[in-house]
């Protein structure tokens, strides 16, 4: 199955559509078919359920960075999916396309983990907070 985006104002993702490979043979195929099947002129573009980070999950090729969702942004000139940016502190990996904070998270110790602990960012200080459930 393909999918695509239909994208709005800013190149903001509103919809994700599904589209047979026998449809959507190529990517203008499948902007075909959803605009005729709408009776639209919308932009869509194609993006891979299997791509997350530049990398596709099963070993194939990535497309676009990254599968987009609702809300996420198509950047023409990274040709990549970007999602929203959670924090204004996290930074834009332009490799990846995704953000990271400005400092790595720290790993968590095996006692930690049996404990059910993790971090959470926390904007306010720039820093990550240990959330302990022991």
């Amino acid at each position: 199955m393909a999918h695509f985006c239909k994208l709005g104002v800013g190149n903001k993702v509103l919809e994700v559509h599904v589209v047979s490979n026998d449809v959507a043979t190529t990517e203008q195929a499948g902007v075909d078919f959803l605009n005729n099947l709408y009776g639209t002129n919308d932009i869509w573009k194609q993006t891979s359920y299997n791509t997350r980070g530049g990398e596709h999950i099963l070993g194939g090729t990535p497309f676009r960075k990254n599968f987009a969702g609702v809300n996420w942004k198509y950047n023409q000139t990274l040709d990549a999916f970007i999602p929203p940016k959670p924090y204004n502190s996290w930074i834009l990996n332009q490799t990846t396309c995704l953000f990271e904070a400005p400092i790595p998270q720290p790993e968590l110790t095996q006692e930690q983990i049996d404990n059910n602990n993790f971090y959470r960012w926390n904007e306010a200080t720039e820093s990550w907070d240990l959330i302990d459930n022991s």
